[in-house]
């Protein structure tokens, strides 16, 4: 809002330079982005009068003017206006003075010839709007000469440009902003009681009719005759063009001035049109909601089609305003406008916001509605503009009606309970430059008190500390609700820069949790074997056991929550196919969700995708791709296990019936289930369209974080190795089938344990020469010390221990 300092100090004793007032104004809350000094753009230019016009001698648009400035001697001034004559009064630059805002300063010139001493100025010379085109004459008589034009033009002024936050919608006021200067800075406030004007008490032909008392808690419909328009005297244009708005006529500009002064929206209704839309001479105002289809054209000049959202005010229920928004242009007041009707209303915010939306249409007065106009001061902003229309327009008042159902004037402050050890808990200490205090009593009863608060001391709390009841003010209602709100207001009017700066404490270097450094770990492990991670919603369609399904989902196709990873995985595969992406190796690390007896239940789960060829490239292969084996994808799982040091046993399993039943194996570590391995069911790969060979992997995060060591996993334990050469043997059996390497390697790793340090599968063959159930398995085991090179004599012992320990355990046929 636009703040003249002219206007403000006819309301409130300013003692600050217009700099000090912004910066305090600023350092409470309400931001001054800029000061416009009006006084800067007249500086130099007094009153003069034209006493002789003669035409140039060399250039027909020019005119050679005699000036007398008050000085005693006559100006010789060349002027190219076409309205300059003898006998006027005339601002005039004289020589020496800057004109910023056409970036002009004035020198003695020769114009064709002809010495020019000056120059007779324009409004838009001087920074001001006009429909004038040529120079100002002033309409006064008998100016003193030589006298300074900027009391005349209303440039002996200084604009601030002020933006107050949302919650202060009283803010929006040149009396708001009085109260908050007079509140700051101590100065008496001098706000003008509006006249009384005399209503008279007999019946007329204005009747209300309030649909929704909700959206209109208030009313006030005053019917004014025998209105003569004019334009508005020149100190009411003065104000409003300094706030930023262009004067219309008496009328329009008193509405907009209460606006300004009081922040309460008023609209003024042409009485004779109103009673044409009508058709009667009976006028029944209303304010209702719009009915489908009807539209309105607004002051604007457009044409609005409305929705049910849209408050009307309506003549014998046919619309002619957008409440709280904008006038029609059917009923508004011209320059034949004799009879009126005012109104000043109450609407509420939220009906307003919405209108105004709706529209896409924001004016000063939605703008005010929007934010909260004060019901209490209602009266008072209609009586200002009814004594000023008395005033500037002649206007006699005929009838006045009344529609309020605000509720009873005692409810409209509130009382709030403020203790002052929790103003100085929230707020801290203040800096008293050698030393630090706190906040007293008085400092507390000053400052609410400079805001219209009213306090009543309620005793003192357990520690002895003073409270107090606390009576805010009408237009301070919406805003302070808490006590909270009088703390922020007691930092805000004492000065936040005169509370001391605290330091937070020394930072100390943070750090990661082990389980999250290990999930990284893990990501990284898992990228490096060449696979990217994926993220899925949590959301999937219902119809899988043990789901969870939303109340209220945004979509049926994701009302549940997922009960595992690979369901999501193998969709993306297929997916990435179909777009011609090829085959996805990836992972995925997540919530899972499931319904037990005993409540809902979800953990956080790792799962991977890999099929495809996943070799160098298929230049090396003539073009061939070559699908990943079981054993390759396994090895995969496998390296990631060993980086981790975990021990992982691998168990056949057939539970999960979208897995390959001969190909699916149950991940086991230390007796826990760690999850499950295997390659994709062949009637599932060929209902998707996947190729032959696509592998998943599903891992419980939690059963896998519990079995890691924190030293293990994060500090990798140095073992050195040995200077001496291993000495190796190969072993070579028939076992049968049904006997898994694992458990072989087991008992080869148990019976050799003091000198054994790898056993490594190097052979399997089944077919010719191998009985039938059995198959042919090839180990190489080497033997190393890391003390000493080893002897057939110690080798041969161990040898032949781990013989016959296979040959115990599993009955196999040695072959060497």
């Amino acid at each position: 809002m636009r703040i003249s300092l002219n206007w403000l100090r006819e309301l409130v004793e300013i003692k600050l330079s217009p700099e000090e007032l912004a910066e305090t104004l600023t350092m409470a809350g309400f931001e001054v982005e800029e000061i416009e000094d009006r006084r800067t753009w007249a500086n130099g230019v007094v009153i003069g009068k034209v006493l002789e016009r003669q035409p140039h001698p060399n250039a027909d648009k020019l005119s050679v003017c005699q000036v007398d400035i008050g000085t005693g001697e006559t100006l010789n001034i060349v002027c190219g206006a076409a309205n300059v004559k003898a006998d006027i009064y005339v601002p005039v630059a004289t020589t020496g003075t800057y004109l910023p805002k056409i970036d002009l300063k004035i020198k003695p010139a020769k114009l064709r010839g002809v010495a020019s001493q000056g120059m007779i100025c324009s409004l838009k010379e001087l920074g001001l709007p006009t429909d004038v085109d040529g120079i100002h004459i002033f309409t006064q008589e008998n100016l003193p000469l030589g006298s300074d034009v900027r009391p005349l033009l209303g440039l002996d002024d200084v604009i601030l440009d002020l933006t107050a936050t949302a919650n202060r919608a009283d803010a929006l006021s040149m009396v708001g902003v009085a109260r908050e200067v007079a509140a700051l800075t101590g100065g008496k406030l001098s706000i003008p009681e509006p006249a009384e004007v005399s209503i008279p008490k007999n019946a007329g032909n204005l009747a209300l009719k309030i649909a929704d008392t909700q959206a209109c808690p208030a009313y006030i419909g005053t019917v004014i005759e025998q209105v003569k328009i004019a334009p508005s005297p020149e100190w009411l244009q003065q104000r409003l063009r300094a706030a930023g708005v262009r004067p219309i006529s008496n009328v329009v500009d008193i509405t907009n001035y209460v606006l300004l002064e009081w922040g309460q929206p008023l609209h003024a209704f042409d009485g004779d049109r109103l009673k044409s839309v009508a058709g009667s001479e009976n006028l029944t105002i209303g304010v209702r909601f719009v009915n489908n289809g009807e539209s309105l054209k607004t002051l604007d000049g457009q044409t609005r089609t409305l929705s049910t959202q849209n408050l009307l005010i309506t003549a014998n229920e046919k619309p002619v305003a957008l409440a709280g928004v904008m006038g029609g242009e059917e009923t508004e007041v011209h320059a034949g406008t004799q009879s009126l009707v005012l109104e000043a209303a109450l609407f509420d915010s939220v009906a307003i916001r919405r209108s105004s939306r709706s529209v896409g249409l924001r004016s000063e007065a939605s703008g005010r509605y929007e934010r909260g106009v004060n019901r209490a001061e209602l009266e008072i902003a209609n009586r200002r503009a009814l004594s000023l229309i008395s005033e500037l327009a002649s206007g006699i008042i005929v009838q006045q009606e009344i529609a309020d159902t605000r509720p009873d004037p005692s409810t409209w402050s509130r009382s709030i309970a403020l203790r002052l050890e929790r103003v100085n808990q929230i707020l801290g200490p203040i800096d008293l430059e050698e030393d630090t205090g706190e906040l007293q009593k008085q400092d507390v009863e000053r400052i609410l008190t400079a805001l219209g608060c009213q306090l009543t001391s309620s005793g003192e709390d357990s520690s002895h500390h003073p409270t107090w009841s606390v009576s805010v003010p009408p237009y301070r209602y919406r805003d302070l609700e808490r006590e909270i709100d009088l703390i922020e207001e007691i930092a805000r009017l004492y000065g936040y820069n005169k509370f001391c700066d605290t330091l937070p404490e020394k930072a100390e270097a943070g750090y990661l949790p082990l389980d999250e450094e290990v999930i990284r770990k893990l990501r990284a492990f898992l990228r490096a074997e060449g696979l990217t991670e994926l993220i899925h919603y949590s959301l999937v369609k219902p119809g899988e056991d043990r789901n969870i399904v939303l109340s209220n989902p945004l979509f049926v196709e994701y009302s549940a929550l997922r009960t595992d990873l690979i369901s999501g995985l193998i969709d993306a595969f297929q997916y990435n196919l179909e777009q011609g992406n090829g085959a996805l190796n990836g992972f995925e690390i997540g919530q899972i969700f499931w319904q037990e007896e005993d409540g809902l239940q979800e953990t956080e789960t790792l799962a991977g995708i890999m099929g495809g060829d996943i070799s160098v490239g298929k230049w090396s292969k003539s073009g061939r791709e070559e699908p990943i084996a079981w054993f390759e994808a396994k090895g995969i799982l496998e390296s990631v296990f060993r980086q981790l040091s975990l021990q992982i046993e691998f168990q056949p399993d057939r539970r999960d019936d979208r897995l390959h039943p001969g190909r699916t194996a149950s991940l086991w570590i230390r007796g826990n289930r760690l999850g499950i391995f295997g390659q994709l069911h062949p009637q599932l790969r060929r209902e998707k369209g996947l190729p032959d060979s696509v592998y998943v992997f599903q891992l419980d995060l939690d059963v896998l974080l519990d079995s890691l060591g924190e030293d293990e996993v994060l500090v990798p334990t140095f073992r050195p190795y040995s200077t001496y050469p291993a000495s190796d043997r190969d072993i070579a059996f028939f076992a049968p089938v049904k006997i898994s390497v694992v458990e072989i390697e087991k008992v080869i790793t148990k019976a050799g344990k003091d000198l054994l340090e790898s056993v490594e599968l190097f052979d399997e063959y089944r077919g010719e020469n191998v009985p039938e159930g059995q198959r042919s398995l090839a180990f190489r085991l080497i033997y190393r010390a890391s003390d000493r090179t080893l002897t057939e004599a110690e080798v041969e012992p161990v040898h032949n221990k781990v013989r016959e320990a296979l040959v115990e355990k599993f009955g196999v046929n040695l072959r060497s």
